[in-house]
């Protein structure tokens, strides 16, 4: 009975601790391009409208989806401008297995 128990708490532990390790990973990414991390393009995740409406001209969508968007621009204030067109959360993108292929279509 012991050896259940025990077995049941470092089960339900790991459940728990997925999740906090998933939003403190999204987090730490967050903040790295935030404070000036560099990264070849940008991820948002559930773009609103107003957000698309509100791109600067030089930056690109790459790839979008109903769930994401990716955007690329040479300014180096890429992420500040994100947010202040409407981002809620811009985490950084470009590398080849960033997004599933199943959830991109490329524009």
């Amino acid at each position: 009975m012991t050896t259940e128990a025990g077995l049941r708490r470092t089960i339900r532990g790991l459940l728990l601790a997925l999740p906090v390790a998933l939003v403190a990973w999204i987090a730490v990414l967050a903040l790295v391009l935030r404070a000036g991390g560099e990264a070849p393009a940008a991820f948002v995740p559930f773009p609103s409208e107003t957000l698309l409406a509100a791109l600067p001209a030089d930056v690109t969508v790459t790839a979008g989806s109903a769930v994401s968007v990716t955007l690329r621009g040479d300014a180096p204030d890429l992420v500040a401008r994100l947010y202040a067109a409407g981002a809620w959360l811009v985490l950084p993108a470009g590398l080849e297995a960033c997004v599933p292929s199943f959830l991109e279509r490329q524009l």
